[in-house]
């Protein structure tokens, strides 16, 4: 069950990420993360009023936010401040990078939760595991030699930095996800309520200073209505895949190449939606990353 539940995640994930190109495309990008946060947040806070005041029914809905000590509150912030990190790197790069240059590399990530999850939770890949995700690296190498032709140096742009220090960070964070849910028992909902509360405070602090004070950066905020959507589609892929963190027996490095599913929905559709150049010969390194995900989930 719990991968079917991270395949809806990358379904809702592939979306997102159509969306987020959308919405930071020649605009300011921290204004553009609070506001998709911000969304996120506002869609869960009419269940942390009900679990106050219909405790019974959210329990009954499966929605109930719980209370937490403050020992777990620490956690959660510091699950903030890693993806608020990683947000902030992201986003700049997506603004300056095709989305088929963008997705590829992220999809690296499930490499460095390979990594952990041997390490840290003793997980135990078989030969084939192993095969899929040095495919999926190989992969994302091919996809360098494509960007060159873009104009993309990966050596010497920063961007590419930016996209591959958020990819790790991302990778830190799925590995504390299991810690979050298994051993503190944390309910998704709940997770993602503090989370989304702790993460617009750190990104408020971080505006407070570099965009608010700035007449000129804040006449160049577009809102658009993607803004909204990133963060209603970032809250639903979150809940499917803390849901199938639930489950004992997920495997977080299965789950986190499984994730990585959402880039044919990025790569064709989004090659096709935002006009990007050689859409075809993407195609090329993204029919390996499938073949490594497909490695990895069947084998």
């Amino acid at each position: 069950m719990w991968m079917y539940l991270g395949l809806l995640a990358a379904l809702f994930l592939g979306l997102h990420n159509l969306c987020k190109k959308h919405a930071v495309q020649g605009n300011e990008v921290f204004p553009v993360l609070l506001g998709t946060i911000t969304s996120g947040f506002l869609v869960l806070l009419p269940f942390y009023i009900g679990s106050h005041y219909f405790s019974e029914y959210t329990k009954e809905i499966g929605l109930y936010i719980a209370q937490i000590s403050w020992k777990t509150h620490g956690f959660i912030f510091l699950k903030s401040m890693i993806m608020s990190a990683s947000w902030i790197l992201a986003y700049q790069a997506l603004k300056h990078l095709p989305i088929t240059i963008v997705t590829p590399i992220r999809s690296a990530g499930p490499f460095f939760t390979f990594i952990g999850a041997i390490f840290i939770y003793q997980e135990k890949p078989n030969p084939l595991q192993w095969i899929g995700f040095f495919l999926i690296i190989f992969s994302v190498l091919l996809y360098s030699r494509i960007g060159k032709k873009e104009g993309i140096i990966f050596k010497k742009n920063k961007w590419i930095f930016a996209i591959i220090g958020a990819t790790f960070l991302g990778a830190s964070s799925g590995l504390y996800d299991k810690f979050l849910i298994q051993n503190l028992a944390l309910n998704p909902q709940t997770l993602q309520f503090w989370f989304c509360w702790y993460t617009i405070i750190i990104l408020f602090v971080i505006l407070s200073i570099t965009w608010f004070p700035n007449i000129e950066k804040r006449k160049e905020f577009k809102w658009r209505w993607t803004i909204l959507a990133v963060g209603v589609l970032f809250v639903t892929a979150d809940y499917f895949y803390f849901r199938a963190l639930q489950d004992p027996d997920a495997l977080i490095m299965l789950l986190s190449a499984i994730k990585r599913s959402q880039i044919i929905i990025a790569v064709v559709v989004g090659g096709l939606v935002f006009k990007e150049k050689n859409k075809r010969k993407k195609l090329i390194p993204l029919s390996g990353i499938m073949i490594g995900v497909f490695l990895i989930l069947y084998s």
